[in-house]
């Protein structure tokens, strides 16, 4: 039997964990649905995760966002992860489950979610820019929904080959590579360009070319207003998908996920909004 006086805890763990909007969104949202949950944020070095986990499991916390550096070694550390989580080789969300503990990876499904508010993501081809954990999840989820084919470029590592035959792997992938230095044309074919890369601002060395009105150009990172590629896009007069709708999409799948509650997604903007301006 549950004791009721037994509060429901949720943490983030994260290297680093400090900026991360998380708590502040999800206590947020707690206060709005009337849950006397609790939120924790706790900073984890990579080689003391197996032991964080361990200690997730035997204080019955409810489950835990992973952040930063976290995300890759949790694949390989935790005992079931969702097959969003094993293409990409990386989670950023573990729950409690009464089989124990198992991961997921929420950020491609919910960037494809913010996408959808604007257009069918499998109504073209889509340009990935980026190869690493995000670009990968974004790249099955897009796959999944559809799209009838997958360029990628990645103008940091010069690189994306690894995630070409990810997506050929997959039944139905169709994908190839984009060179992107030193400049990244888009092509006429595609209808949908998302830089996939939450924690790297688009590098000045590669110019954008080839933005069109009919494009949905969607930019991760959490800095719109720096942005050069949302800058570049409006100038084009495309269709600007930010890093705020792409963050507050994730949010809301990882509420769902760890309260069995649909989240308010225009309160955790609203939220967000706020977190970024203080």
């Amino acid at each position: 039997m549950t004791n009721p006086a037994l509060q429901e805890v949720i943490a983030l763990l994260g290297h680093p964990a400090a900026g991360t909007p998380a708590q502040y969104l999800f206590e947020r949202v707690v206060v709005g649905d009337s849950l006397d949950w609790r939120f924790v944020t706790l900073e984890v070095q990579p080689e003391q995760l197996a032991a964080a986990f361990a200690g997730l499991e035997a204080m019955n916390f409810r489950g835990c966002l992973l952040a930063g550096l976290l995300q890759q070694p949790a694949a390989e550390l935790l005992p079931a992860i969702s097959p969003a989580a094993r293409f990409a080789g990386g989670c950023s969300l573990v729950e409690r489950t009464s089989d124990g503990l198992r991961g997921h990876l929420t950020s491609g499904r919910g960037l494809v979610e913010a996408v959808r508010l604007h257009t069918d993501p499998a109504a073209t081809a889509a340009v990935i820019i980026g190869s690493g954990l995000l670009a990968r999840a974004t790249a099955l989820e897009l796959t999944l929904a559809g799209v009838p084919e997958l360029v990628v470029a990645d103008p940091w590592e010069n690189g994306g080959d690894s995630l070409v035959t990810a997506i050929a792997g997959i039944e139905g992938g169709q994908a190839c590579l984009l060179p992107a230095e030193p400049e990244l044309l888009i092509p006429e074919r595609a209808g949908l360009v998302v830089v996939a890369d939450d924690q790297r601002p688009f590098p000045t060395s590669c110019s954008l070319t080839g933005l069109r009105e009919d494009l949905v150009v969607v930019d991760a990172s959490l800095e719109p207003k720096a942005s050069l590629v949302l800058e570049a896009a409006t100038a084009a007069r495309s269709c600007r998908v930010d890093g705020l709708e792409v963050a507050t999409a994730i949010l809301a799948i990882d509420f769902q996920l760890l309260t069995g509650i649909e989240a308010d997604a225009e309160l955790l903007r609203d939220a967000l909004d706020e977190f970024l301006d203080c």
